[in-house]
């Protein structure tokens, strides 16, 4: 395995404490006032960014913030398409504003879930990018249909793992509110990142071992001890030979 990884948090929420995170991550995943967000707060993230020089990109999700964009809504490839053009382009202009140049792309939520087995919302979300800038990387769950309609268009792809999220057999994540999809323990999260970084396997749900490409960890900034989990993480991953970098 290679001996460096890129490590992002979905920040720009107004739910964590973004600015003791970020020291910590190389790529910032910024909500676009989708499922969360708005202009304060793309600017904030952006700056913090800028800062600390964190590589920052857009979290476009569905535009349900009674959910926080993590329930699926039946919405036609072209009106997914559309939600991705215009959540990017409001984070963009506010990037050019602030001088911060966008590196990626990363669904969130429900969308990025659905995205990861339903071509069809693959092709839409991909061709998005390609359209609004083909140089955006597309972040996407390893080895899903996401990463593999972004190859297809020629863009460049990280496949993502996650630090505290628990996996099926299939190497999808488990549904939330299902036992074990949620990682609350640091020492069990920091196990699973060491062997994701390392050796590019996870365990899964009935304990199995199962292979997947690791060039992102995610860590979700939402949850309240997301501080101490990024430090926690970074220095688990330094401690190991592995270095942290943006893509």
């Amino acid at each position: 395995m290679s001996g460096r990884i890129d490590f992002n948090c979905d920040l720009g929420e107004g739910c964590g404490d973004d600015a003791a995170i970020l020291p910590y991550v190389s790529s910032a995943n910024i909500a676009c006032g989708g499922h969360a967000g708005d202009e304060a707060t793309m600017r904030a993230t952006l700056r913090l960014c800028r800062a600390h020089g964190v590589a920052a990109g857009a979290h476009p999700g569905y535009e349900d913030r009674e959910h926080f964009g993590r329930r699926t809504l039946a919405l036609p490839g072209e009106d997914i398409a559309a939600l991705v053009r215009r959540q990017l382009q409001r984070l963009a202009a506010i990037a050019a504003e602030e001088g911060v140049a966008l590196t990626h792309v990363k669904p969130h939520g429900a969308l990025y879930n659905l995205a990861a087995d339903d071509r069809g919302v693959a092709d839409a979300i991909a061709g998005a990018v390609a359209q609004f800038d083909p140089t955006l990387i597309v972040f996407g769950l390893a080895q899903s249909e996401l990463t593999d309609a972004a190859q297809r268009l020629g863009l460049r792809v990280a496949h993502e793992v996650f630090a505290e999220r628990g996996y099926a057999r299939n190497g999808r994540l488990l549904p939330r509110g299902q036992p074990g999809a949620v990682i609350e323990s640091l020492d069990a999260a920091i196990a699973q990142v060491r062997e994701l970084a390392l050796h590019g396997r996870v365990r899964v749900a009935g304990g199995e071992t199962i292979a997947l490409r690791a060039d992102t960890l995610c860590l979700h900034g939402d949850r309240s001890d997301a501080p101490q989990f990024a430090r926690a993480v970074r220095a688990a991953l330094e401690a190991q030979g592995v270095r942290v970098a943006a893509l």
